[in-house]
């Protein structure tokens, strides 16, 4: 899994003696702050591990990236570019986290909170732009964001975090 404009765990582990604190297996992004793994997941072989993560500095910036990165054991990882960046009005302040959901057919779908331009929580799709590049590293937004819109009656700083699950015997899925 070669990647020239990605930084790999090998060459992570060549710099290892200017870094002795880094850990070896224990995942960690080519540097600054990363928190809340997202949507990890096996598909078509390879394993895609998404967090957020701020490529701007160490700390914690509200502004977060959906960064990617994938493996083909869990142990080497190649980081590839951000999946999702706070770019339009739906998340122009952030993307949060969120969960992948594999559908029948093979086909994925993310849903991620989005800090929207009036700092309101909304949740938000997005797909790979093409599903036969293994690393699926263009991601689309759906055109129709945000797909669940803030209740009137949540706080606007607690709606976040939506994860899916299997899909149901009535043959809907649940959030």
């Amino acid at each position: 899994m070669s990647n020239p404009n990605s930084t790999t765990s090998e060459s992570l582990l060549a710099a290892a003696p200017e870094q002795p604190y880094r850990t070896a297996f224990h995942f960690q992004p080519p540097q600054n702050w990363m928190n809340d793994p997202n949507g990890p997941m096996c598909y078509n072989g390879v394993y895609h591990f998404f967090y957020q993560h701020n490529p701007f500095g160490p700390l914690f910036n509200k502004r977060m990236h959906w960064a990617h990165s994938v493996s083909p054991d869990l142990i080497n990882w190649t980081h590839l570019d951000s999946a999702f960046t706070p770019t339009d009005p739906f998340d122009i302040n952030g993307c949060w986290s969120g969960s992948a959901t594999i559908l029948p057919g093979n086909k994925l779908v993310m849903l991620y909170t989005g800090i929207d331009s009036e700092n309101r929580q909304v949740q938000n799709l997005a797909v790979p732009k093409d599903l036969s590049d293994p690393y699926l590293k263009e991601w689309v937004k759906h055109a129709g964001n945000p797909v669940i819109d803030l209740p009137e009656e949540i706080n606007p700083d607690d709606f976040r975090d939506p994860t899916t699950t299997w899909l149901a015997e009535d043959g809907k899925w649940r959030l």
